[in-house]
């Protein structure tokens, strides 16, 4: 006679990892992390925008002529193909270009280029070409790639002035992408520091602080940058430049996120854990960097994030308008300035090239910031 068991063990299904983990036990960042994974517009995103830092980083190394190369034998010419057929039919395992040839459009007498099938010039890579410094440390001719000489690679064609466009759009970004994100940390630290001493001391300081706040947000943007960049010496250095072009974008753009933390001070201030730490005579400076900051420093980085591209719009409108970044230095802005006629687009399209790039920029880090807003959001499973 057969007896049953008094204790059976229930069957257990397996456990995800991710499912075992219970959020009343997991810390604020690591819920923003787990949150931000599940967005893979944001997650894509930031692989752009990395790999567009990487390029900006090793820009001289990437781009395959210097800011001041220049052929004027191709003014205004073609973006180039790289080919692995021949016009005969045969495949070559390195790729290659042909030559380009100018000549004259015998109806209009412009200057068009057309390809030379007979000279063909192959892909190298590691290629010697104009020195330069690596990464400021030592000078080097080594460059990604580039093509047998006398030949000439020019892969988004060139400028007016016969210039590489790709090689510009390359080491344009070391201006365009770094004083956006160096202007926001700036701002951020003068925003972060006036908009927390307006909120949590009140008064009249809060009072003086908020109507200076008003006066610069009165200004309209477009007269304060000409009156600031006329501020500039005309003939100073690159790197002065830079510095100045920084400095005006630290000064214009803290104010929005002053009036933010303000607000969030005026609203955690009285909360009892504040009240607690003011009770056992915890200093102001360590409340406001141990008890209230960490209340909202999600959202702050998410603000931040959202203020970059903003950057990049200015920095692209000021470098256009001829206010910010000139000749010889180079950025984005300054490369849409050919793209102000409407004559010059319609025979050189390849010129709003540098557009796309400012687009696909802005709207990686528009989708970034909203990944981060989501992520950030404590209401949001």
């Amino acid at each position: 006679m057969s007896t049953l068991p008094l204790f059976r063990r229930p069957k257990t299904a397996a456990i995800k990892p991710e499912a075992s983990l219970d959020a009343n036990y997991s810390s604020q960042w690591r819920l923003i992390y787990l949150r931000f994974k599940k967005h893979k517009l944001a997650r894509i995103s930031m692989v752009i925008l990395g790999a567009l830092y990487a390029i900006a980083l090793f820009a001289q190394f990437l781009a395959p002529y210097g800011l001041e190369s220049y052929d004027s034998k191709y003014v205004n010419a073609p973006p180039m193909m790289l080919r692995f057929v021949d016009a005969d039919g045969k495949f070559h395992i390195r790729p290659f270009v042909y030559e380009l040839k100018s000549g004259r459009d015998p109806e209009t007498m412009r200057k068009i280029f057309e390809t030379n099938t007979e000279k063909r010039y192959s892909l190298q890579f590691f290629a010697k070409g104009e020195e330069y410094k690596f990464l400021g440390l030592f000078q080097t001719t080594t460059r990604l790639f580039g093509v047998e000489q006398p030949g000439r690679l020019f892969i988004l064609g060139t400028d007016a002035m016969g210039r590489d466009l790709f090689s510009r759009i390359v080491l344009g970004s070391q201006i365009s992408l770094s004083i956006p994100l160096v202007g926001v940390g700036i701002s951020f630290v003068i925003g972060l520091i006036i908009g927390s001493i307006s909120g949590y001391f009140g008064g009249w300081l809060d009072s003086l602080i908020q109507r200076i706040i008003e006066i610069i947000r009165s200004f309209p943007t477009l007269p304060l940058w000409m009156a600031l960049s006329a501020a500039i010496p005309p003939r100073i250095p690159i790197v002065t430049l830079y510095f100045y072009i920084v400095l005006i974008f630290a000064l214009i753009g803290w104010t929005d996120l002053a009036r933010v933390v303000r607000g969030k001070f005026i609203s955690l201030k009285n909360e009892d854990y504040v009240v607690a730490a003011k009770i056992a005579g915890v200093g102001d400076a360590k409340i406001i960097m141990k008890h209230l900051l960490p209340g909202f420093i999600s959202y702050l980085v998410v603000a931040t994030t959202l203020a970059i591209p903003g950057m990049i719009l200015a920095e692209t409108a000021m470098s256009f308008l001829g206010l910010g970044i000139r000749s010889p230095a180079t950025s984005w802005g300054v490369l849409l300035q050919e793209a102000q006629q409407i004559e010059n687009i319609a025979l050189y399209p390849w010129k709003l090239f540098p557009l796309g790039i400012v687009i696909l920029t802005v709207l990686t880090y528009n989708f970034l910031g909203d990944g981060l807003r989501d992520a950030a959001d404590p209401y949001k499973k």
